[in-house]
């Protein structure tokens, strides 16, 4: 399509039929179930899917007021260990976020743990936290020489 013809088409002077040889005759509409992903090729499974199924996810959820702590209650209640960072927040709703989350992992027996200045690990009762401190400080660590 021409410049003059874009321009004519975009003010509405002229029908713009050129976009219909960019469809396929095959495609056929309401194939997609609600909630399906797209993909290209069918062989390919969604990585949030395969993680959803094995238990490997993560959330985080960044809230810029106190409204979002729903985002994070939703969350942990599925199961899944939560990386708040409220360092959007001002103090006052920061503190409130925390005293919601301590509420929250201890109502479900989980736990919570500071992993930086305003930066919050909820992890939920069945969750395992591993040190990430070095093996020379470990007591039966690799380049343990005592």
């Amino acid at each position: 399509m021409g410049s003059v013809r874009k321009a004519s088409a975009w003010l509405g002077l002229v029908d713009d039929n050129d976009d219909e040889r960019y469809y396929d005759d095959d495609y056929s509409e309401g194939t997609e179930q609600p909630g399906d992903a797209w993909v290209t090729d069918p062989r390919v499974k969604v990585a949030s899917d395969v993680a959803e199924e094995k238990g490997r996810r993560i959330g985080t959820v960044t809230p810029d007021s106190f409204r979002d702590a729903r985002a994070i209650g939703e969350l942990f209640r599925e199961g899944v260990p939560v990386i708040v960072n409220l360092t959007a927040m001002e103090a006052t709703d920061a503190k409130r976020v925390v005293d919601f989350a301590a509420g929250l992992t201890f109502g479900l027996r989980g736990t919570i743990e500071r992993v930086a200045n305003r930066v919050f690990l909820l992890t939920p009762a069945n969750t395992e936290i591993v040190s990430g401190e070095p093996a020379a400080r470990r007591e039966n660590g690799f380049y343990n020489q005592s």
